[in-house]
């Protein structure tokens, strides 16, 4: 239904939406999209404001429409929610659950003690919820963690399954500050509801073996300066384990990654088969401390972009800290579009680039064969 049109019945109309919501501080901006940390008057709920000015939306109200219609049908406890829908003649307002716990990244540089058992924790929430997502027919397409690679979230395909993972501003959040938060899901701006099979889910199971790489040795599986080649790597499934950085990880953890990472999406593990693996489901995943390994190639490859994020999630954290609120309440918590600053309507664009190392110290980038 193309905007301005009467609204459907889950969209409330409303002139003036600072009379609902005391609108507190801008956490980022976009081309035609503001996001604002706001409480509601009538409870003091902390909540994230989408802003998306329509007049700049000429042409693109199919993808508002696509997001609103995949957030509207979720509803599970590590995908941020959508609470409510405003319109006003000028503007289309998504009431988002405000995640305050800060990046997933961040969150383990800060630890002292992380193990494979960490690791496997948020890995089988990340599975857990990707896989209510399949039953209700919606692939993600975006998962992803921050920079990984030269080059824009391009996403690559063998036979339609098989994305790169040159990501840029990471969806995976913590949903507070407490010390054993769950992990959130968000940014559905590239989800499709699937029909015909048209869009394979595959594609979120590769995301999510590239994503358990990186959270055991704290950079990604591809590398390469040249675009063409990095992209060959990819499509070939051309990785490796490389010593030192992998000698401690247990061989379950190397089996279950494989899995994920199969080329062949015929032969790819499922969200439902790599929930029963051992490494997730049993007691293969190590106790050992590898915190110093992960945490020194996190911040060498996953450096802060110097790019605008359209969701700034270091300044809610800052918020909350400031106005110490507690976020225990399942009530509260935030998503995190994707910049449209950078010329695409969530999940998109291209990479302003980076200063930060790409590879772990002495890897040489892996260049594939001729």
């Amino acid at each position: 239904m193309p905007l301005g049109h009467p609204a459907p019945g889950w969209k409330k109309r409303t002139e003036d939406i600072r009379r609902i919501y005391d609108f507190r501080e801008v956490l980022g901006t976009g081309a035609f999209s503001e996001v604002v940390l706001a409480e509601e008057r009538a409870t003091q709920k902390l909540v994230a404001i989408k802003c998306i000015a329509k007049k700049a939306l000429e042409g693109k109200e199919a993808s508002i429409e696509n997001e609103i219609a995949v957030l509207h049908k979720i509803k599970h406890p590590n995908i941020v929610a959508l609470d409510d829908i405003y319109e006003s003649s000028s503007h289309l307002y998504l009431i988002m659950q405000l995640v305050s716990g800060g990046e997933l990244f961040d969150r383990i540089v800060e630890k002292g003690f992380y193990t494979e058992r960490d690791a496997s924790t948020l890995i089988r929430q990340i599975l857990d919820a990707v896989r209510y997502l399949h039953d209700l027919g919606i692939v993600h397409r975006d998962l992803k963690v921050s920079g990984a690679g030269r080059g824009g979230a391009t996403e690559i395909k063998t036979g339609g399954s098989l994305p790169s993972t040159l990501l840029q501003p990471e969806n995976l959040l913590y949903y507070s500050l407490e010390e054993d938060s769950k992990i959130m899901i968000s940014d559905f701006g590239l989800s499709k509801i699937e029909g015909c099979g048209s869009v394979i889910k595959a594609v979120d199971c590769w995301s999510i073996g590239v994503i358990a790489y990186i959270l055991l040795c704290g950079y990604p599986p591809f590398y390469d300066e040249n675009d063409a080649k990095l992209f060959e790597q990819i499509l070939r499934a051309e990785y490796e384990f490389d010593s030192p950085y992998w000698d401690d990880i247990s061989d379950s953890a190397k089996d279950f990654i494989r899995h994920l990472m199969e080329k062949d999406p015929d032969k790819r593990f499922t969200c439902e088969q790599a929930l029963q693996h051992p490494w997730i489901a049993g007691d293969t995943a190590l106790d050992k401390n590898i915190h110093q390994s992960v945490s020194e190639q996190i911040k060498k490859n996953f450096a802060k972009s110097k790019w605008k994020q359209a969701f700034n999630a270091t300044a809610v954290v800052r918020h909350m800290r400031k106005l110490q609120l507690g976020t225990s309440q399942e009530g509260t918590g935030q998503m995190t579009p994707s910049s449209p600053c950078h010329g695409q309507w969530l999940g998109g664009g291209s990479s302003s680039g980076s200063d930060c190392e790409r590879v772990p110290a002495n890897r040489t980038p892996r260049l594939p064969p001729d």
